[in-house]
């Protein structure tokens, strides 16, 4: 299988992508809107998994190639860049292609950070409408600190709640995220339900900030 990290150079791109190609054996496609800068980010995660002893397939491309060449498409990108790369994108897109957001819509103040939707509901939602209508979207990754994503040897122990609405890209998503060690994929329904798992990151978030030796918190269901 082939999984595009679009905008894959930024945290939780890099965090998905090292992750991906040290404990999977998926070819992993970095994207950005500037080629190069994804070609330089795949030297630099190249370096990181030889370091851990990895020996991955890992490539740069523009976005739209990235995109145009997997098998799922992850929108590794801030929440108001993800409608814009879904258009940017479509026309690479088919029903056989699996398009995955972990974006959440927040914002700060000297309180910490809150949950803050677009008008669709949740960014899942936006994507989906933004998305051709074949295309299966499913909303994934949310809640995970990207910092522990990135540090291969920061060890896991954590779920990822899995949204959508079509039940075999689910299935494919949650097959996909629990080939990472230590991660857990729970099903949590339809993607009308992602606004729910959207809104515990900031949480997650705010938990961090007010405890330093949480610094990494993540979520466990028990």
């Amino acid at each position: 299988m082939r999984i595009a990290l679009l905008g894959g150079t930024g945290d939780i791109g890099e965090g998905l992508a090292l992750r991906f190609a040290r404990d999977t054996d998926h070819e992993v496609l970095i994207g950005s809107r500037d080629p190069e800068k994804a070609r330089d980010a795949v030297a630099d995660y190249e370096s990181i998994l030889e370091d851990h002893g990895a020996d991955a397939t890992v490539k740069g491309f523009a976005n739209e190639m990235a995109a145009d060449r997997a098998d799922v498409v992850v929108l590794s990108v801030p929440p108001y860049y993800a409608g814009d790369t879904v258009d940017a994108v479509a026309d690479t897109l088919d029903e056989e292609t699996i398009l995955v957001t972990p974006a959440v819509g927040m914002q700060g103040d000297e309180d910490g950070m809150h949950y803050h939707p677009p008008g669709a509901g949740s960014v899942t939602e936006l994507v989906a409408q933004r998305a051709p209508d074949a295309v299966p979207v499913v909303g994934a990754f949310h809640n995970l600190a990207a910092g522990k994503l990135a540090d291969l040897d920061a060890e896991f122990d954590l779920d990822t709640l899995v949204v959508a609405d079509d039940d075999g890209a689910k299935k494919t998503v949650r097959d996909l995220a629990g080939e990472i060690e230590g991660l857990r994929a729970l099903d949590a329904g339809p993607l009308g339900n992602a606004a729910e798992v959207e809104s515990v990151t900031p949480l997650v978030i705010n938990i961090a900030k007010y405890n330093e030796e949480l610094h990494d918190v993540g979520v466990k269901w028990i």
